[in-house]
């Protein structure tokens, strides 16, 4: 057996666990109409509110962490992956990692290959509910949807807010506890709230 696993027996028994789980959570996944491709690594049941006349695309790869030993951070909560309405669309590209957290299609939500999201973040493309309170009460569940789109090899860090209408341009990071409400551009590290570029990552490594 490898020295590190030895050094780290967690992982030994997180995984022990993953492979006796296995064979459920790949039917729980086909029961919700989703295909598992390969290469998935499942830590614990995520859950997943998928509307029948919605599409979830989850790309090879994929690793989730639901458990609360799985990874260091904590899951505050098993993985929540949710399609609202009829033609809302959530497409996860290849080599996908998250740890609890939520994904909350309204619309669309697009993320591409090799994205990284810290644990307990939320990424909604969707305000829920209505601002006023007028419109909140005729139809408390009409609230504005844009689409958000996070683009190859992003990493956001641990307690953000990735919120509609944005889009976050490729190999850019998005430091632990930002909420993003608007556009970041490809190549960046942005953090705050709302979240601002602090620098170019190119110019940092030059």
């Amino acid at each position: 057996m490898p020295t590190d696993l030895l050094d780290t027996p967690w992982k030994i028994s997180n995984n022990l666990v993953r492979l006796l789980q296995w064979p459920l959570i790949r039917i729980f996944f086909l029961c919700h109409g989703i295909k598992v491709r390969q290469g998935w690594r499942i830590f614990g049941f995520p859950l997943i509110q998928k509307h029948r006349k919605s599409k979830m695309d989850l790309g090879p790869g994929l690793q989730l962490r639901s458990s609360l030993s799985s990874n260091p951070v904590g899951a505050n909560h098993p993985v929540i992956l949710s399609t609202l309405q009829a033609g809302a669309v959530l497409k996860i590209g290849e080599n996908f990692g998250m740890t609890g957290g939520n994904i909350i299609a309204g619309n669309q939500i697009t993320i591409g290959d090799n994205v990284a999201i810290g644990g307990n973040s939320l990424i909604s493309d969707t305000d829920f509910h209505p601002v006023n309170h007028y419109e909140r009460g005729l139809n408390p569940q009409g609230g504005q949807t844009a689409p958000v789109v996070i683009e190859d090899n992003v990493f956001i860090g641990t307690n953000c807010l990735i919120l509609k209408g944005v889009t976050i341009g490729k190999g850019s990071v998005i430091g632990a506890g930002s909420v993003v409400t608007r556009n970041i551009p490809a190549g960046v590290i942005a953090a705050g709230n709302p979240a601002k570029v602090i620098k170019s990552i190119h110019q940092d490594e030059s």
